[in-house]
């Protein structure tokens, strides 16, 4: 069985996935895509609304667009990660998304605390594979 497949089904559990996405068409495709797994799918529409929402919830993993209204994916990073330091709490994946998948765009998302990036269009069986991948190297001790 492709690892694919088996998204959401590591030794973790269920996954509680944070989606920070303002384009109503991807959060359908992105239900979509999650429709078969054991993920639970918080959307949030900008960047103050996912900062928001982290912070009144417990995550697994975030997707963070890059570009949104409000504040973008950049400052809800770093906002992110300043809770979670404030807090004391583990860093919680954070996967920059965008459609520009310049060199640029993939190091500001590392300098402000993306885990890793991604770039759009995203497709199902590999954005599965790579959430698998991310989450199995976070439970790794």
């Amino acid at each position: 069985m492709k690892q694919s497949e088996q998204a959401g089904k590591t030794n973790a559990g269920p996954l509680d996935i944070l989606i920070a996405e303002d384009s109503e068409s991807n959060q359908v495709l992105l239900s979509l895509y999650f429709g078969n797994t054991d993920c639970n799918l918080v959307f949030a529409a900008n960047g103050e609304e996912a900062v928001k929402r982290f912070k009144g919830g417990s995550f697994d993993l975030v997707l963070m667009d890059i570009f949104m209204p409000v504040m973008d994916g950049l400052a809800a990073t770093a906002a992110i990660r300043e809770f979670e330091r404030d807090q004391g709490l583990a860093p919680t994946p954070i996967v920059a998304v965008s459609a520009n998948a310049f060199a640029e765009d993939r190091k500001r998302s590392l300098e402000v605390g993306c885990t890793d990036f991604l770039a759009k269009p995203i497709r199902k069986g590999p954005l599965l594979d790579f959430i698998d991948r991310i989450v199995e190297e976070k439970i790794k001790p």
